[in-house]
C-alpha cells in the first residue's frame, strides 16, 4: 500500500516552469512578465483581461 502512495505521489502534477522560459538559440528569454513590486523572480499570472501576481496581489488589467 505504502509503494502505491509514493507513486501517485510522484506522478502529481505541479507548476510545468519548462513552460515559463523560451529557448531561441542560445539565448533564454521569459514567456511571463517580472512583477514590477517583488522584483525578479517573481513572474506574474496571465488571466484573460488582467495579470496577476500571486505573491503581493499586484494586478495590471488589459484593454
Amino acid at each position: 500500500m505504502a509503494a502505491a502512495t509514493a507513486k501517485k505521489a510522484a506522478a502529481s502534477k505541479g507548476p510545468k516552469r519548462g513552460l515559463y522560459f523560451k529557448v531561441e538559440g542560445a539565448k533564454v528569454t521569459t514567456a511571463k512578465k517580472y512583477c514590477p513590486r517583488c522584483g525578479p523572480g517573481v513572474m506574474m499570472a496571465d488571466h484573460k483581461d488582467r495579470t496577476t501576481c500571486g505573491k503581493c496581489g499586484y494586478t495590471e488589467f488589459r484593454k
